[in-house]
């Protein structure tokens, strides 16, 4: 039966036959294909705490910088986004370019670590981190990279410890403006968007609720768009390879401990106490004029997640010398991922660090 269906199919116009060829591939890579392979890149663990791990990635190239770079992402993230494949990560790229990379995954919250709070993140795992970095590495200074929330806790942990060696800051698409936040504000404006209520309710945040929200920020295109593509371009095997290596990234996220949720809402989205200075972070006062490291701000013209406002506003808030604002052609994920990432993202980011690292 299935072979006279094909033979049917080859006497049916090519526009049909295309049409059935593109069918049966987005049927294979939605029910049939095996998930991508991420994290191809060797490391090693150098230090645990609790659930976090910090990893030191492994090269053959030899390390042509002093200056060793930790990476920081969000903590609804797996590790795995800042090196989703080979040819197509960050981490690869830096490493190849001479760099000694660390990174802090934060690991699985489960419900025991509701009560997690981003005091907690800041103040007892990353000051840590960065001393085992130096130590490990033998060096006298460190550059940090956040990404996203990473970038924006990252900013607050660099204000709070100018006790620590921090040479270098990279801010990849953080935002740290929270007043003109487009639909987020909206969504979570706290006459209408219950926090506590929230936190009471689920304990750790689901991961499929932060996608959800996400996704309405341009439902049509985030939720159908990418499924339209894939149709459209489903013969195109490089194509089809990077939209099962995105779909797992935004479909394999992790809860978002309560407590470290409510913070994140009421302190950044409902009252934007950061940028005004009346951030409270374990009874110290938070103020990003303590920032005196050189500082690279890269946001995406076309991020609506974190908008270029948003990051931009950064700039007149530190007290840094050497401070740099790009706005790159790219949005939320292709800075860290695709055909551009490569083309700009890395270079930029290798480029700049190049010259501060030694």
């Amino acid at each position: 039966m299935k072979k006279e269906y094909e033979n049917f199919i080859e006497m049916v116009p090519e526009e049909y036959q295309q049409m059935y060829r593109r069918l049966k591939s987005v049927t294979q890579v939605l029910t049939k294909d095996a998930e991508p392979e991420v994290g191809p890149t060797p490391k090693e663990v150098i230090w645990t705490r609790n659930k976090t791990k910090l990893y030191r990635y492994i090269s053959e190239h030899p390390k042509k910088h002093k200056t060793p770079l930790l990476l920081i992402y969000a903590l609804i993230n797996k590790p795995y986004i800042m090196d989703l494949t080979k040819g197509g990560s960050l981490v690869e790229y830096l490493v190849n370019q001479g760099f000694d990379v660390y990174l802090l995954e934060w690991g699985t919250p489960g419900i025991e670590d509701k009560n997690m709070k981003l005091d907690d993140y800041i103040m007892d795992y990353i000051p840590r981190a960065v001393r085992k970095v130096l130590r490990k590495s033998n060096a006298d200074a460190v550059s940090i990279l956040g990404y996203c929330m990473g970038g924006t806790i990252t900013s607050i942990f660099a204000a709070l410890h100018p006790e620590l060696p921090i040479r270098n800051l990279v801010f990849m698409t953080t935002p740290f403006d929270f007043e003109d936040s487009g639909l987020y504000g909206a969504m979570l404006d706290e006459q209408h968007f219950d926090i506590d209520k929230v936190v009471q309710t689920y304990g750790n945040i689901p991961p499929e609720m932060i996608d959800f929200g996400n996704k309405l920020l341009k439902p049509m295109a985030n939720i159908y768009g990418p499924y339209i593509s894939l149709f459209d371009r489903a013969e195109n095997e490089s194509f089809v390879k990077s939209f099962k290596l995105l779909q797992k990234w935004l479909n394999d996220g992790i809860p978002f401990p309560g407590e470290s949720y409510r913070q994140w809402i009421r302190e950044f989205y409902q009252k934007n106490k950061l940028i005004k200075g009346e951030l409270v972070i374990r009874g110290r006062q938070v103020s990003l004029a303590e920032i005196t490291a050189n500082v690279l701000n890269l946001s995406g013209e076309i991020d609506n997640i974190a908008p270029p406002h948003q990051v931009e506003a950064l700039m007149n808030r530190i007290s840094s010398k050497d401070k740099q604002y790009i706005n790159l052609p790219v949005g939320h994920t292709s800075i860290a991922f695709g055909s551009k990432a490569s083309k700009i993202t890395y270079p930029t980011i290798g480029d700049w660090l190049e010259k501060r690292s030694n």
